[in-house]
């Protein structure tokens, strides 16, 4: 089967090499650099499953910068591109969608489009009845930065929803199930559910919903990550043992032993994003929760900077050095990541800022100074760190951390 994929980010390079184990995948992209290098069987992503993939060379998969050679002759069309949250607008900016669907259309009338890009509630249909289109289905990503193609490989569920209640619309939202599911790791088809059923869990019904599963399913996971950063918040303040409290929260199997370390607060590409846009959706339905979830993860970055500010002022020291702008260990994505607007607040504060980021191949970032040796980022008065490394371990006296369990 051939089959398109428009968008070489962390969700569209993965499917996309899922994929192309066993079908011929073109891969869209409007960024030459990554082209060249996915065709050179390089990674442009830190994703080490996806180097892996890529270097081992066996995939059907061919990047381009032509959409007719990508569509063409596409069965299925799968876009993957991004859709950032626009603040002026409270919704997501679905422009890279409309683009991506509109140049499938003009190569090929007859191929089924399938969103994976993150979208507002009721976006898919109503792109769909706009365009009088039926042949677009939406199928949600549950993907973790860094593990983008594992999560593919060995899928929580696979939900694909449609458009148009008719039987050739859910035979083509069964059928792309399937090449997920065909593309899944091999143990996966005898893997024992909680439920009891066994094999990864295929949900097909309507395109509304499965947005809202998408939405609500990372709406839970800011939640969480914002009750044990509170809970964090509420021991420091009380100069209690955060760590011996989560422990004994998490001993209880309905919460389990999860998801549960503290941080600087939740960032990166989906959680900020997709909280505010289902609080967007929320516009005429009551609530309190949702927007709570949104404004208890401002607070926390506003805590944290003030934290920070205190160490300084008890060593009686100038500078804060950052210790990386990622959002998470073995990612080189900082986008969204909470640490910048601990930063933010740190110079509002009017208190110096250096910033050590090795991804990074620029000498300033918000107005800081950006340095490119651990040796200068130790000389700093205090080190600001979401999350510890072996490398800060001799000092260690001047960091700044809630990672308590050395993990994501």
């Amino acid at each position: 089967m051939r089959i398109a994929v428009a968008g070489a980010g962390y969700v569209g390079l993965s499917v996309a090499a899922l994929l192309a184990k066993a079908h011929e995948v073109s891969l869209l992209d409007v960024v030459s650099d990554k082209v060249a290098r996915i065709n050179k069987g390089e990674s442009p992503l830190a994703d080490a499953e996806i180097e892996d993939a890529l270097a081992g060379g066996g995939l059907h998969l061919r990047a381009t910068l032509d959409p007719m050679e990508a569509y063409g002759k596409a069965e299925f069309a799968v876009i993957a591109t991004p859709t950032d949250y626009d603040p002026e607008r409270d919704f997501f900016d679905t422009s890279s969608v409309e683009a991506a669907v509109e140049a499938v259309r003009a190569c090929n009338r007859d191929a089924w489009i399938v969103i994976k890009s993150t979208v507002p509630v009721g976006y898919t249909q109503a792109l769909s009845e706009q365009r009088g289109d039926s042949r677009i289905l939406f199928s949600p990503e549950f993907l973790r930065e860094g593990h983008a193609l594992y999560d593919n490989l060995h899928p929580s569920r696979i939900v694909v929803g449609v458009t148009s209640d008719d039987g050739e619309s859910h035979a083509a939202a069964h059928a792309f199930a399937s090449l997920l599911s065909q593309g899944a790791d091999e143990t996966e088809a005898a893997r024992l559910n909680a439920d009891g059923t066994r094999g990864i869990p295929v949900l097909v019904g309507r395109s509304t919903e499965a947005e809202a599963i998408k939405l609500f399913a990372n709406t839970y996971l800011a939640l969480r990550v914002a009750f044990f950063n509170e809970l964090d918040t509420f021991a420091e303040m009380r100069g209690l043992d955060t760590e011996g409290i989560v422990q004994g929260v998490c001993l209880d199997s309905r919460i389990g032993m999860h998801y549960n370390n503290p941080s600087f607060g939740y960032g990166g590409y989906c959680l900020p994003k997709d909280t505010k846009q289902l609080l967007a959706n929320y516009h005429d339905v009551p609530q309190r929760l949702i927007g709570a979830i949104v404004e208890t993860n401002a607070t926390r970055k506003a805590f944290i900077a003030g934290r920070i500010a205190e160490k300084l002022n008890s060593c009686k020291g100038s500078t804060v050095g950052i210790y990386r702008l990622t959002m998470k260990s073995g990612s080189d994505n900082f986008r969204s990541s909470s640490v910048q607007d601990v930063i933010g607040h740190l110079k509002e504060a009017g208190i110096s800022v250096v910033v050590y980021e090795p991804t990074l191949a620029a000498d300033e970032f918000m107005g800081c100074e950006v340095v490119s040796s651990l040796d200068a980022l130790k000389s700093c008065d205090v080190i600001a760190a979401n999350r510890m490394a072996d490398e800060l371990a001799d000092v260690r006296e001047k960091v700044y951390t809630r990672d308590l369990f050395a993990r994501d």
